[in-house]
């Protein structure tokens, strides 16, 4: 399936049918998954899919936390896990110099098509999130949805090395929505819809895929009707929960950044007098703040 998953993405549904047809039925299963792609290698849908912020709201909150913690003056931006990035979007527009990492070529490629369309720059880096190096230093970086994950303690040391590695010393490492609690993960669904293009989202989880390495199960699946096309797209892994307080050691081991705080919030904003340790249940919604030493 994986083999499949890279030919739809970087050959086109034709080549794998032009394969089938010269190659017989014994490739017939090829055409059954056809209509089922990586989520990761059809940037729009993405981005409809998860369009359910606000960018403005989160691009003032990454300001009002600049202000308050921030060391060092800020005039470009990370984002990791980039992904389409309409934060990057929004911060090139407010005169922020724009950088974007991820290694999927596809949503790269999308944000500067993008980026171009509303008149603004932003580079890109193609690169993993627990291995890169830019060619520049940055002043603030963030991550955003969640999406630092990783499948083991080790990867999550080596990220925080290439991060320390590109920030600024006195810069800000924002991350949004750690887990914190598994205990409160429920199935999401939700639909979102654009210029006559509707996805239907739903991500389940099964804890745990194995107790030692306290891996979990993470299934993402979109169902997109794109003016009457309909497809489905679907991504299966297995990431590492990392406890809170093991978290905190780790950054403390890692020894580049030290531990601002975290806070409750929601998807587009952050609640600077709301501490996770004094709520009752820390949420899932929430920001982290690292500060590079």
């Amino acid at each position: 399936m994986g083999t499949l998953k890279f030919l739809v993405c970087f050959s086109g549904l034709e080549w794998v049918i032009s394969v089938f047809l010269s190659l017989g039925r014994g490739y017939m299963c090829w055409l059954c998954y056809c209509s089922i792609m990586d989520i990761y290698c059809n940037p729009l849908y993405y981005e409809v899919a998860f369009s359910f912020f606000d960018v403005k709201k989160q691009v003032d909150g990454f300001e009002r936390v600049i202000e308050k913690y921030s060391r060092a003056r800020v005039k470009r931006c990370l984002d990791v896990c980039c992904g389409p990035s309409l934060q990057l979007r929004e911060l090139a527009k407010r005169g922020y110099e724009c950088v974007g990492l991820d290694r999927s070529v596809d949503m790269l490629e999308y944000l500067c098509e993008r980026a171009r369309a509303e008149n603004v720059e932003v580079d890109t880096v193609h690169g993993d999130m627990c291995g890169f190096d830019l060619n520049r230093k940055v002043d603030f970086a963030f991550v955003m949805m969640g999406s630092l994950t990783v499948k083991s303690n080790d990867l999550f040391l080596r990220h925080l090395d290439s991060v320390a590695e590109c920030l600024r010393k006195g810069g800000l490492y924002f991350v949004q929505n750690m887990m914190v609690d598994w205990t409160s993960v429920r199935e999401q669904s939700w639909s979102m819809s654009r210029d006559g293009v509707s996805v239907a989202a739903t991500f389940s989880y099964v804890f745990w895929r194995d107790v030692l390495r306290q891996l979990y199960g993470e299934k993402g699946v979109l169902k997109v009707n794109d003016h009457g096309v309909k497809k489905k797209l679907v991504i299966e892994q297995d990431l590492k929960f990392i406890f809170p307080e093991e978290f905190l050691a780790l950054v403390k081991l890692e020894d580049n950044f030290e531990f601002v705080g975290w806070w409750e919030g929601d998807e587009s904003d952050w609640f600077l007098d709301k501490h996770l340790e004094e709520s009752e249940r820390p949420s899932n919604f929430n920001m982290v703040l690292l500060r590079r030493k």
